[in-house]
C-alpha cells in the first residue's frame, strides 16, 4: 500500500515556551522513527500553506486575523487555552492546516489512499473562535471542509483517539451535515466534555468516555461495539483520524494504558472499513502524545498499519 507522510520544517518552528509539553521534540522523535529502513516505501510530501479562505470555512475570519497579527517578532504571545505563539507559529499553523488540505487532495484524486500528517500545532481542541489545549486552527475540520467544497464529498467519518476529548472538532461537527464524529477519551480529564449523552442536534456525535487505567482490551471493546459498527452503517466517502497517542501508558498527561499494538490495531480496522466503503481513503493527523519515545513508537505503528 502506498502511503504518504505530509509535514514541513516550519512545523518545528512553533513553540509554546520553555517547559511546555507540546514542543518541537515531538516531531523530531517521529521523524527519527520514520527514517528507519522499514518505512523506506513511505512517500514524503511538504505541506503547503493553507489560505485564509480555506481556514475560514471553519474559523471566524476575525479570529484568524487576530492569530496571524499576534505572532511576535521575538519571544512569546499567550493566546489563552495553554497555547502560545512564537515567531514561527504563524507559518507552522498555516502549514498544519495546509497539510490536511493537501492530504485530502491526494486521496480524493487517487494519488494515494492513505496519508499521515505529522504536523504541529495540533488542532482538535481549537474552536471556531478560540485557541485551546495547544491548538490554534482545527486542522482536521479544515481538511474535511475542503473535501466537501472541492470534491462534493457527501459523508465523512472522523475518529478521534486522542486521550483528551476532541471538543473543538465536536463544536464544528455537531452542526455539520454529512459528518459522523466519534471521540474516545479518558474521563474524567480536561477539557471536561465528551459525555456519552452529547449527541449534538443532528445526532451525529458519538462520545466514548473511558475510565482512567483503561487498557487495550476495553479500548478495543468500545471500538468494536460502538465506533466501528457506527462507521460501517454510515458508509463514509472518506475516513479521517485525529491520531493522538497520549492514551499510551507512558504518557505524562493522562493515565490510560494503551500501547503501540492498540494503535496499529485501530488503524488497521479503520483501513479495512475504508477499503470497503471509500476506496481505501484514510487521512490522519497528529494530535497529542507527550512522551517522545512512546509517541514515536506509536506513530510508527500507526504508519505501518497505513502502509500495510
Amino acid at each position: 500500500m502506498t502511503a504518504v507522510l505530509v509535514s514541513h520544517p516550519d512545523c518545528l518552528a512553533h513553540s509554546n515556551g520553555p517547559g511546555h509539553p507540546e514542543r518541537p521534540e515531538r516531531l523530531f522523535g517521529i521523524f527519527g522513527e520514520l527514517d528507519k529502513p522499514e518505512y523506506s516505501a513511505l512517500v514524503r510530501h511538504e505541506a503547503p500553506l493553507a489560505s485564509i479562505e480555506q481556514i475560514a470555512r471553519v474559523h471566524d475570519r476575525s479570529y484568524i486575523e487576530d492569530i496571524l497579527t499576534s505572532v511576535p517578532q521575538k519571544g512569546f504571545t499567550d493566546i489563552g487555552g495553554e497555547t502560545a505563539l512564537a515567531p514561527g507559529s504563524g507559518s507552522a499553523a498555516l502549514r498544519a492546516a495546509g497539510a490536511l488540505i493537501h492530504a485530502v487532495d491526494l486521496v480524493m484524486t487517487g494519488k494515494s489512499e492513505r496519508v499521515f500528517c505529522a504536523v504541529r500545532p495540533p488542532g482538535h481542541h481549537a474552536g471556531c473562535s478560540a485557541a485551546s489545549g495547544f491548538c490554534i486552527f482545527n486542522n482536521i475540520a479544515i481538511g474535511a471542509e475542503h473535501a466537501f467544497s472541492a470534491y462534493n464529498v457527501k459523508r465523512i467519518a472522523i475518529l478521534d483517539i486522542d486521550v483528551h476529548h476532541g471538543n473543538g472538532t465536536q463544536e464544528w461537527a455537531e452542526n455539520r451535515a454529512g459528518v459522523l464524529f466519534c471521540s474516545s477519551h479518558q474521563w474524567p480529564l480536561w477539557p471536561g466534555s465528551g459525555y456519552t449523552a452529547e449527541r449534538g442536534p443532528l445526532g451525529n456525535i458519538i462520545n466514548l468516555p473511558l475510565a482512567p487505567e483503561t487498557g487495550g482490551s476495553k479500548f478495543r471493546e468500545a471500538m468494536e461495539t460502538v465506533a466501528l459498527p457506527s462507521f460501517e452503517k454510515f458508509s463514509p466517502d472518506l475516513i479521517m483520524m485525529s491520531a493522538g497517542f497520549d492514551a499510551h501508558r507512558d504518557d505524562p498527561l493522562a493515565s490510560m494504558n494503551l500501547d503501540e499494538d492498540d494503535y496499529f490495531w485501530i488503524t488497521a480496522e479503520i483501513c479495512k472499513l475504508a477499503d470497503k466503503h471509500c476506496e481505501g481513503r484514510v487521512v490522519s493527523t497528529l494530535e497529542g502524545g507527550y512522551n517522545v519515545p512512546a509517541l514515536a513508537a506509536s506513530a510508527g505503528a500507526h504508519v505501518r498499519a497505513l502502509m500495510a
